[in-house]
């Protein structure tokens, strides 16, 4: 047997202490704010006009507990599952939140004459303003740096984003509540504030 298949056999599941937190983790697990950003896209969805949505309301949230199920049970019984597992399901995750956004923006496009009252209008287009925010913070979390794991190593140097504790050259590493705060500057402003996008796939 090869050794790196052995390895990975004997580490697919690796026991750890529930609800244990620390840089060894980032990425294996969960985190509370970013499952909380993410079901809160579910809830936003489950609120939008019937004309907006594909499908049941519920659609949306239904498929986000599906994909974290797996991950909190991993982690909640005692063992973590291999980073590209976790980084395979995060981006599944992404994926479906981004299209549903695609999906809300398209058909308001497309029935915007229909909305008869301005309030109406304004309050779809808040709620597909906070998706909108959410989304590309759950985007600039994950994708940072190649992931929350590859930010808390002791040797990381900031590569797609740089924030301003980062370029004082202290030990410092952005959570999710940093990456949201980026994207709501960037939704307001049309223009990075404070951190500094430094890649193209940063820009984009």
């Amino acid at each position: 047997i090869d050794q790196k298949d052995k390895k990975e056999k004997t580490t697919f599941l690796t026991p750890i202490k529930p609800f244990e937190s620390g840089p060894h983790l980032a990425g294996r697990i969960p985190k509370w704010e970013v499952t909380i950003g993410v079901l809160s896209t579910g809830i936003i969805y489950f609120f939008l006009p019937d004309e907006l949505t594909f499908g049941p309301p519920w659609l949306l949230l239904a498929i986000e507990v599906v994909l974290l199920l797996p991950l909190w049970i991993f982690w909640v019984t005692g063992h973590a599952l291999p980073f590209h597992v976790t980084r395979r399901f995060s981006l599944v995750l992404l994926g479906v939140v981004t299209l549903a956004l695609a999906i809300g923006v398209l058909f308001l496009i497309q029935h915007l004459a229909t909305f008869k009252s301005g309030l109406r209008l304004l309050q779809t287009a808040a709620l597909l303003w906070t998706f909108n925010v959410l989304v590309f913070a759950l985007w600039y979390w994950d994708t940072d740096g190649g992931g929350p794991r590859n930010r808390h190593q002791p040797d990381f140097q900031p590569k797609d984003l740089l924030f301003p504790q980062q370029a004082n050259h202290d030990k410092w590493t952005p959570e999710f509540f940093d990456y949201l705060f980026v994207s709501f500057t960037g939704a307001t402003a049309f223009s990075p504030t404070d951190t500094y996008p430094l890649t193209r796939q940063a820009k984009l």
